[in-house]
C-alpha cells in the first residue's frame, strides 16, 4: 500500500534528509586514497548521532554497519573493512538515518584520487540516470514512466541497469510501497500522486546487468567483475513537480 504524506510529514522527511546530505557531504570530503572505508562509516555513524538521529541500516534485517561502502565491482550493500582505498578506485556510499520518526536515504559514488575515462564515465552516466528518472517523479506520471526514463538513458549510453535490486517508497518505514524499478515501460504502472515520496536510485553496470552476492551474505558483486556505480535522492513528488528531499545543501 502506497502511503501519501501529508506537508508536515513532507516537512519531517526534509529534515531528515538534510542530515543524510550533510553527512554524505562530510564523506565526500574524507574520500582519498589511504582512507579505509571502516573509518568512513565510523564517521558516518558518529556524526548521525551528534544529530540525534539514528543510522538507518544498523541492524536494519542484520546489516552489521552505519553505512554501505560498495568498492568498483560492488553495486551495493558493501561491507566497510579495514582495506585502504587506493588510487583509481570508486567507492559507492549509501546512507540513511532515522530522525524524529522518519527516514532519510541517498547514495553517491566516488572517485578516489585519478580513475579510469570508463569509470569517469559510468558515474557521470549514473548520476544523469538518476536526474533523467527525477524529472519523471511528476504527478499525473505513472512509475513506469520513470523506470524507463532510467533504463533508456543508461542503455543509450552502452551500459546496464541492475533488475535485481530496485528503488522503494519511503517514510516512517524505510522501505514502503511502491518498488522503484530502474526499467521498465513508459505509461505503465501506477499513477503517481502528490505526496508520494520515493527513494529513486539507479544501479548502474559497466558490463552484464546479472549480480551475485559475495558469501557475506549481504554485499551485491557484478556478475562479470566490471565496475558498478550507484546514485540516489529521496524525492517528494509535489503539486508543484518533484522535490529532491536529501539535496546537497
Amino acid at each position: 500500500m502506497v502511503i501519501l504524506k501529508s506537508p508536515e510529514e513532507i516537512e519531517k522527511m526534509r529534515r531528515s534528509n538534510e542530515i543524510v546530505a550533510r553527512i554524505l557531504k562530510g564523506l565526500s570530503e574524507l574520500v582519498k586514497p589511504g582512507v579505509t572505508t571502516r573509518e568512513l562509516d565510523e564517521y558516518a555513524e558518529s556524526e548521525a548521532r551528534k544529530e540525534g538521529a539514528d543510522p538507518a541500516f544498523k541492524g536494519y534485517g542484520g546489516y552489521p554497519f552505519a553505512l554501505c561502502t560498495s568498492v568498483n565491482s560492488e553495486v551495493v550493500h558493501g561491507f566497510p573493512s579495514d582495506v585502504p582505498l587506493k588510487e583509481g578506485d570508486i567507492v559507492s556510499l549509501d546512507f540513511g538515518v532515522r530522525y524524529d520518526e522518519y527516514y532519510g536515504d541517498s547514495a553517491v559514488t566516488l572517485p578516489v584520487g585519478k580513475i579510469t575515462k570508463t569509470a569517469s564515465r559510468l558515474m557521470k552516466v549514473t548520476r544523469e540516470a538518476l536526474y533523467q528518472g527525477i524529472d519523471k517523479a511528476r504527478a499525473g506520471n505513472r512509475l513506469g514512466d520513470i523506470s524507463y526514463a532510467v533504463q533508456n538513458f543508461v542503455e543509450r549510453a552502452g551500459f546496464s541497469v541492475v533488475r535485481d535490486y530496485v528503488g522503494h517508497g519511503i517514510g516512517k518505514s524505510l522501505h514502503e510501497d511502491p518498488p522503484v524499478p530502474n526499467f521498465g515501460v513508459r505509461g505503465r504502472g501506477i499513477e503517481l500522486k502528490p505526496g508520494m515520496v520515493l527513494a529513486i536510485e539507479p544501479m548502474v553496470n559497466e558490463g552484464i546487468y546479472k549480480v551475485q552476492v559475495k558469501p557475506d551474505g549481504w554485499t551485491v558483486v557484478t556478475g562479470d567483475g566490471k565496475l558498478s556505480a550507484h546514485f540516489e535522492h529521496t524525492v517528494a513528488i509535489t503539486e508543484d513537480g518533484p522535490e529532491i528531499l536529501s539535496k546537497v545543501l
